[in-house]
Order: C-alpha cells, then structure tokens, then sequence
C-alpha cells in the first residue's frame, strides 16, 4: 500500500529533531510542507525535492502530498511542533481513504515542552493546552475551556496568544484565569523557541495580563503550587508534601 509520512520537525533546528523524523525526512522522494517549515529545515534536506503552500492552504497542502504518495512517491508532510498537535496529522487522516494510502504520524517535539524546558518544569503536574486562535475555534468556546482549565487548577499553556488581529486575546484570557488565581500566580513565557532570538521569562499573572505577545510566544500559567525558584518556574510533582 502507498504510504504518506506526517512529521513533526519541532521548532525546525536539526538538533530538534527526532532521529525518527531524521530518517524520515532521509528517505523521502518528496517533502511537503506551509512555506515558513520547509525554507526550515531545506539547509539540512538540501538534496530533496520540496513542495509548500502559504499559510490557509492546508486542505490543498494535505491533497498534494496524498497525491504524490498515492503516485508512489515517498512523500513527508511536515508540521512544526508535533504533528498530531495543533498539526496537520488530523486531516491528512481524514482525507487518506480518498486516496488509498497509508498514513504514519511520527512525533515531534511541540512548544509546550520545549518552552517548559527553557523556563524550567512548569508543567510537571496536570496541564491543559489551549490555542487562543479562534481562526477555526469560536472564541466562546476558547473562553469555556480556559474557564474550565483555571477553575480545576490546571497548569494552563497558551498557543498563538496574541496577533495584530488579536492583540487584547491574552489580556482577556488573564482575566478569566484571574477569577480563580492570584495574582501573584507564577507564569512564565518562552519566545522563538529552539531559534534565533530564543528567551524566556518569568513572572507572575498580574505581569503577564500587561504583557505584549506575538505568534512566536508560548505562555505558561502555573498553577496554585507552582513556584519559581532560581529564575525557574516550577511546579511541584508532589513528592514533598512541606
């Protein structure tokens, strides 16, 4: 049976990368992917033949790699982060059975533990993963499901937290997690994860509600416990219970 690739590449470095993915991306006849993740990773893959589209192309972006693997091309469709995670594993599923072709998801490292690891382990504990994209989510869900996050004390990480388009979206978000946090609740941001101009930053919910943030930022919202220690932001597992 034909056989398509979703990979996820993480932040697009090469040190990022899974060695499954690596040996993916090694043996593709062709790697398709939005335009930003394929410029990404070319200077590693430079001898193989690429495909992208713009960003609100992803049904046409999942159809050409359908039909390049359906051709009986090797074909690897890139995601950044992890590809089964706000990644484009859900509709090349959806999608396959019109072609008749087999679907492998290989993992990726996604930006909630990337940028975890950079501020330190804010997520050791339960957490939820929200977008504040409302690009194919209505906002009134997106505002129910932060509702539901900061009600059960969940360590909370927001994707997409602001845009031009959107720029008060992490401030309204603040706000409903100020309804059952302090606001002196540890949070954190990490910017332009595993690229140039890598940072992250703690501080605490208050701070955050004022805070610029761009596509390339991830936020972290600690939860009742969580500390920060040495510059780090840290939740607790629970092992000590002082």
């Amino acid at each position: 049976m034909k056989k398509l690739i979703v990979a996820g590449i993480g932040a697009g470095s090469y040190d990022g990368l899974t060695v499954a993915a690596v040996k993916a991306l090694e043996g593709a006849d062709l790697i398709v992917g939005y335009t930003v993740y394929c410029d990404l990773i070319k200077p590693y893959f430079p001898d193989k033949e690429f495909v992208s589209t713009p960003m609100m192309k992803e049904i046409e972006r999942c159809r050409i790699a359908l039909e390049h693997a359906a051709s009986g091309k090797l074909t690897v469709m890139i995601c950044s982060g992890d590809a089964g995670i706000y990644g484009m594993a859900s509709p090349i599923l959806e999608l396959a059975g019109e072609y008749g072709v087999e679907v492998e998801v290989i993992p990726g490292v996604t930006a909630a533990t990337s940028g975890a690891a950079l501020l330190g382990s804010p997520i050791t504990c339960d957490f939820a993963v929200i977008s504040l994209s409302d690009l194919l989510t209505p906002m009134e869900r997106i505002e129910k499901r932060l509702e539901g996050a900061a009600m059960a004390d969940l360590c909370i990480v927001l994707y997409n937290p602001s845009s031009r388009k959107r720029a008060d979206y992490l401030m309204r978000a603040c706000d409903i997690v100020l309804k059952y946090r302090s606001p002196e609740t540890v949070c954190g941001i990490a910017r332009n994860i595993g690229r140039e101009g890598e940072s992250c930053t703690v501080m605490t919910l208050a701070e955050l509600r004022e805070t610029a943030t761009d596509m390339f930022t991830t936020v972290f919202i600690g939860n009742s416990e969580t500390k920060e220690i040495d510059g780090h932001m840290v939740t607790p597992r629970g092992y000590r219970n002082e």
